[in-house]
């Protein structure tokens, strides 16, 4: 694959991304290759370092109580893939104008920060509309933040605790883009080595990510990776609709 090095290099920004701050694998490196290659490919590259980083950030002590409580909007997310997948494997402007506009609003969202807050009942009568909602999101751009993130962060859970949230459902979102895009048969031999070959520097950015956590700034890094999402996000979005 011509394009090796550069995937090797956003995998490792990816991870480095995603042990300062938690998340940002998936946003990076689909933001990043889509503007070299067509969404649904980048997508399906990710598929094994999302995999890996992603168990190793759900486990913990809080998993079961996790499990329990957040169960119907994970399941609601495969359904919700499958059925927005048709929109990435189609390739084209759209593909790649969705793509720009969810890392817009993910950025929007994330330098905003409002503060949600949601009650016990409003929880469980969002949970499966949330989860439908963000795996059309993830099936059609191959992100999966929009609005899960935001509806985690409503939660009130603690940090240690939110963050096993974000990488239980990052692990279900990948398993359902996974599923969706084999369906589609848009996983290739070729995807599969390069995905296999990216897991390497993924796991290497998330080590040195996780290390460096406690040396930066978090907010200060948080608003680095909006900002830059906000850039790529609009980059794409302008290349969908020119």
């Amino acid at each position: 694959m011509d394009n090796l090095p550069l995937i090797l290099l956003v995998f490792l920004l990816a991870g480095l991304a995603k042990g300062v701050i938690g998340l940002g694998l998936p946003t990076i490196s689909i933001g990043l290759l889509a503007l070299v290659m067509p969404p649904a490919e980048a997508a399906s590259l990710l598929l094994l370092p999302s995999l890996a980083t992603n168990i190793m950030q759900c486990a913990g002590p809080a998993l079961r109580p996790l499990l329990r409580r957040l169960w119907p909007m994970l399941l609601a997310l495969l359904p919700g893939t499958f059925a927005g997948i048709g929109l990435l494997t189609a390739g084209g402007p759209l593909a790649l104008g969705l793509l720009g506009a969810a890392l817009v609003a993910y950025a929007v969202w994330g330098l905003a920060a409002p503060p949600l807050t949601l009650n016990a009942r409003a929880e469980r009568l969002s949970a499966i509309p949330i989860g439908v909602a963000g795996g059309v999101i993830t099936g059609a751009t191959g992100v999966f933040v929009m609005p899960v993130v935001p509806w985690l962060g409503a939660l009130g859970l603690a940090r240690d605790a939110l963050v096993q949230a974000l990488g239980l459902a990052f692990l279900a979102a990948t398993v359902a883009l996974g599923l969706a895009l084999a369906a589609a048969e848009a996983v290739t031999p070729a995807t599969s080595l390069a995905s296999l070959l990216a897991l390497p520097p993924a796991l290497a950015g998330m080590w040195l990510g996780t290390r460096l956590r406690g040396r930066l700034s978090p907010l200060l890094f948080r608003r680095l990776f909006f900002v830059a999402l906000l850039a790529i996000g609009a980059q794409l979005a302008w290349r969908g609709i020119s």
